[in-house]
């Protein structure tokens, strides 16, 4: 099989690109596998280029080397092609979709994107309608709504502009949206049944477990279940936020006594989120979107993602 690296230059700053792509060479020469790279232009750029591929050659294993958001544009492309195969290389600064897995340091093993086996794996659809257009696509990790989606734009700003990453350029941003708190009044409704009505602190729509470099928000979540986890947050005080901070990002907070009063968790097939407003921010696997009422869907078994285990590391392993 055709073996395709989709390179990002811009996820982790940028600032390791040459010796990605440097690296990547020497892997596909020594493999003497049919394999290439592909540097993307822009934002949606990896999609464009998945999407005319298969339709032109059919098929392939595509690889997404960069962040959740690269992993995400590359799904939006493969999706309704036939043979076509998912990998991730985690080269960006948040980098969640792979910590849902036991293996996942094994994601950076090049030679693995390469060879590993590909198994089923689950994918959310959204349908958005504003202004009368309707969108679609789809979700490989996680969608978030209000707090969250303020928390990862402003994270975003702050890896871009600051020396911070990761999980603690999440958690400063949490502190800094905490002082402004505000809040978006929705209607959640839950496999047609409505779920919440009133201002929410924050709403989070679920594949995987993990957002923000780490933060366990939907420790419930799956991405083999056939189900959409979701977590609605009331509007509580800072101090009760606050409280829970620490349990929230350990992925613990189900546990705490009558936390069902604070937050909304569960799974559904379908959910769907009004804004009162007619408009919403809506953070997908990292970049943000304008939308109105949207339909979250769950696909199971949507695409086939290229699973790296190792279990004796040999000794010609390339891990970045």
């Amino acid at each position: 099989m055709k073996v395709v690296f989709i390179v990002n230059p811009k996820a982790g700053k940028g600032s390791a690109k040459e010796k990605l792509i440097e690296t990547l060479e020497h892997v596909i020469a020594g493999s003497q596998q049919n394999a290439e790279i592909y540097i993307t232009k822009c934002l949606g750029d990896a999609t464009r280029f998945v999407s005319e591929f298969c339709e032109t050659n059919g098929g392939a294993r595509f690889i997404a080397c960069g962040g959740d958001g690269t992993l995400s544009e590359v799904l939006n492309g493969v999706m309704g092609c036939y043979g076509a195969e998912v990998g991730v290389l985690p080269v960006g600064s948040g980098n969640d979709f792979c910590r849902n897995f036991s293996s996942e340091t094994d994601f950076s093993d090049i030679l693995l994107q390469i060879t590993a086996e590909a198994v089923p794996c689950d994918a959310i659809r959204y349908t958005t309608v504003l202004n009368g257009v309707e969108t679609t696509g789809y979700c490989a990790n996680m969608f978030n709504i209000g707090f969250d989606c303020r928390v990862a734009d402003t994270t975003n700003g702050l890896k871009k502009n600051t020396v911070f990453g990761g999980s603690f350029a999440y958690i400063l941003a949490i502190f800094m949206e905490l002082f402004q708190k505000k809040t978006t009044h929705l209607t959640v409704t839950a496999d047609h049944r409505e779920l919440f009505s009133g201002e929410a602190l924050l709403t989070s729509v679920a594949n995987g477990k993990y957002c923000g470099g780490g933060i366990m928000s939907n420790p419930m979540a799956s991405l083999t279940d056939g189900n959409v986890n979701f977590n609605v947050i009331k509007n509580i005080s800072r101090g009760h936020f606050l409280s829970l901070l620490p349990s929230y990002m350990k992925g613990t907070h189900l546990g705490i006594k009558g936390i069902e009063q604070v937050i909304l968790s569960g799974h559904c097939k379908t959910l769907t989120v009004t804004p009162e407003n007619g408009t919403m921010r809506l953070c997908i696997d990292g970049e943000i979107i304008t939308a109105g009422e949207t339909t979250f869907e769950v696909v199971p078994a949507a695409f086939r993602l290229v699973l790296p285990t190792i279990v004796s590391r040999k000794a010609d392993a390339v891990v970045l």
